[in-house]
C-alpha cells in the first residue's frame, strides 16, 4: 500500500477525535533505513523540547499510532520527525513512502522525560543517543534554554554507518548560522559520532567507550561525576539499560518529571 494522498489516505476514513491531520512539507532519505520529513504545525500544538508525540496515517479506519520524538524545538513553525525504515512495519512500511502534500496524523498531547525540566542544575549536559534516537536531541540542542542552564552540552551518537550519523552531523554544523541560537551555542555544543560497523575516525559503542574513559579522552574532558555532569539518554532497549547502568556507577541518580534527577531515560522511544 503506497503512502501518496491519492492511495493511502482513502476520504472514506475519518480524523479519529483528538487528533491533528497535518500536510508532509518535506522529506529527505538519508540512507536505506533512515529519513527526516516535516510537517505543519497546528496553531495550538505546544511542547517543550524533547518530547514526543503519537503519529500515524489515514489509511485505515483505525490508523497505527507510534511514538515519535519531534525533533524540531519548540519554537518552530514546522514540526520535524526522524526515522528509521522498517519493512513490514505497522506503521513506518508506510511512512516512509509519503510525499510533500500527504497528510500525517498527529495525536494532541505531547510528552515524555527528555526535558530539561527533568534535570537538576549542571554544568555539562550530555545527550548519548544510538540511531534515531537523537531525533529528540535534536529539539534539545536548538533550544536556547540548554545553553542558559549548561555550560558545556556534547551530543554523542552512535550508528552502524557513517552516514547514518548525517543527520546528527549536518544539524549541528548548521546551528552555527542559526540567527536564534547560534552565537549562544557555537562555543558549548559538541559532536561525538561513532561507528560499529563501517570505518570512521571514530569508532565503537558509546557504551564501551564510556567504560574504557575513550569517550572522555577524545573531547578532553573529565570522566563524569555527579557534581557537574548530567544526562539524557535516547536508543535501543538494551542501549538505554546499559547507558543508565553506567551513568548510575559515576554516581547519577535518574530523574523524572515529578522530581528531577541527574539523568533522564526516554522510555517510548520508536527503533
Amino acid at each position: 500500500m503506497s503512502a501518496v494522498v491519492s492511495d493511502a489516505v482513502p476520504q472514506r476514513f475519518p480524523i479519529p477525535d483528538g487528533v491533528f491531520a497535518e500536510t508532509v512539507v518535506s522529506v529527505r532519505h538519508y540512507t536505506d533505513r533512515l529519513f527526516s520529513f516535516r510537517i505543519t504545525r497546528p496553531a495550538s500544538l505546544r511542547f517543550r523540547s524533547g518530547e514526543f508525540v503519537m503519529i500515524g496515517l489515514p489509511n485505515a479506519e483505525r490508523p497505527v499510532f507510534r511514538a515519535y520524538s519531534i525533533a524540531s524545538p519548540s519554537w518552530d513553525e514546522e514540526v520535524e520527525f526522524f526515522s528509521i525504515k522498517v519493512e513490514n512495519g505497522p506503521l513506518t512500511e508506510h511512512l516512509q513512502k509519503i510525499r510533500p502534500g500527504d497528510t500525517v496524523l498527529m495525536r494532541k498531547k505531547p510528552t515524555g522525560t527528555l526535558v530539561l525540566d527533568a534535570l537538576l542544575p549542571g554544568r555539562r549536559l550530555w545527550l548519548f543517543s544510538t540511531g534515531t534516537g537523537v531525533a529528540p536531541f535534536a529539539s534539545v540542542v536548538r533550544d536556547p534554554e540548554t545553553y542558559e542552564k549548561f555550560e558545556e552540552v556534547i551530543l554523542v551518537q552512535t550508528c552502524r554507518e557513517v552516514a547514518e550519523l548525517t543527520y546528527a552531523s549536518e544539524l549541528v554544523a548548521g546551528i552555527a548560522a542559526d540567527p536564534l541560537i547560534g552565537e549562544i551555542a557555537a562555543d558549548k555544543l559538541r559532536f561525538h559520532g561513532t561507528t560499529t560497523r563501517e570505518p570512521s575516525p571514530r569508532m565503537g559503542r558509546v557504551t564501551d567507550l564510556m567504560r574504557s574513559g575513550q569517550l572522555f579522552a577524545d573531547l578532553g574532558v573529565p570522566a563524569i561525576t555527579p557534581e557537574t555532569d548530567r544526562g539524557m539518554i535516547c536508543g535501543s532497549m538494551a542501549m538505554l539499560k546499559e547507558t543508565k547502568s553506567i551513568l548510575e556507577d559515576f554516581g547519577l541518580a535518574e530523574g523524572s518529571n515529578a522530581a528531577p534527577g541527574q539523568f533522564v531515560v526516554e522510555r517510548a522511544f520508536v527503533g
